[in-house]
């Protein structure tokens, strides 16, 4: 401690932070669930593990973490894809880029808020933006029956997409691969600017094309930047909350209920933070599991370095 007492004044604003508002707060609400914690009311009486069995037998919990996990199975692998292709484009040495790769950031840091309201009004049947591009394109189609004595079909122009039980939990996936863009494009951009130029100098030269310099060298080398994005987003789409709150609040028919804002609303709406407590904890076990096979996975890829 004598020797690096400077190291431990620099990490110590970092530590009191991660103390006050992560730790502190975690341990707090593991002794709120385990009380029958009502806001409105005096009596909190200890409950013990009551409020665990309570959740795991809730079948409106088991539904929003059904939802969540649909709605990770679309937006992650998607997200992951095109976060690649965009990586791959950003990363050109081409002049501009540096521009392209700020607008597609922009999201990342603009207010959850207001990029909700504006999907709001892409969504928007008949006279949102989807709406009008539908509309642009049945007017080519109708121009196309005349000219051509065709009889293809007009696109449906009145789709709701977030107050249809079929296409709103869809809508939301779709919104976040837009959302989730910038930070995913980031990791990707740093992981592709390190793989060693080398190595497609010497494909080149051994006749490889684009696309098996892409296959044989920019994903195996791109495996942990992957892994560990593909980890983060699941983990993200788990914490799914502020375009639920301003878009559907779970509707309609709770097919867009997901497990953020249904922990959200047992604490704030029905106020049993309890209850609401032992959810987040449930919740927090898959999402563990997740982080260590994370872990683990990079462990071996630094030993398999190491050895090599």
């Amino acid at each position: 401690m004598k020797k690096s007492w400077a190291g431990y004044l620099f990490l110590a604003p970092a530590a009191l932070h991660l103390f006050v508002f992560a730790l502190l707060p975690i341990g707090y609400a593991l002794f709120l669930s385990v009380f029958k914690w009502d806001v409105l009311k005096p009596n909190k009486p200890f409950i013990g593990a009551k409020n665990y069995v309570d959740t795991l037998t809730d079948s409106a919990f088991w539904n929003a973490m059904w939802n969540s996990t649909k709605f990770a199975l679309v937006s992650v692998p998607a997200g992951l894809a095109v976060a690649l292709f965009v990586a791959v484009l950003v990363t050109q040495r081409l002049r501009g880029m540096a521009f392209f790769r700020t607008v597609f950031y922009i999201p990342a840091v603009s207010s959850g808020v207001a990029i909700s309201i504006l999907w709001i009004y892409i969504y928007l049947p008949t006279s949102g933006l989807i709406a009008s591009l539908i509309q642009m394109l049945n007017a080519g189609i109708a121009k196309a029956n005349q000219l051509l004595h065709i009889s293809l079909s007009l696109l449906p122009t009145d789709i709701d997409f977030l107050n249809d039980k079929a296409w709103a939990l869809w809508a939301l996936a779709f919104m976040s691969i837009w959302t989730g863009l910038g930070p995913r494009m980031v990791l990707f951009s740093a992981g592709l600017l390190g793989i060693p130029r080398p190595l497609y100098e010497a494909a080149e030269l051994d006749g490889a094309s684009r696309w098996q310099c892409f296959k044989q060298i920019t994903l195996p080398m791109l495996t942990p930047t992957t892994f560990f994005v593909l980890i983060t987003s699941t983990i993200g789409a788990f914490q799914l909350f502020t375009p639920v709150y301003m878009m559907t609040q779970g509707n309609p028919e709770d097919s867009t209920r997901v497990i953020g804002y249904h922990i959200y609303e047992e604490a704030w709406s029905r106020f049993h933070v309890g209850l609401a407590s032992a959810q987040s904890f449930v919740l927090m076990v898959p999402l563990f599991f997740i982080a260590l096979m994370q872990e683990r996975f990079m462990r071996r890829r630094l030993e398999g370095f190491s050895i090599q």
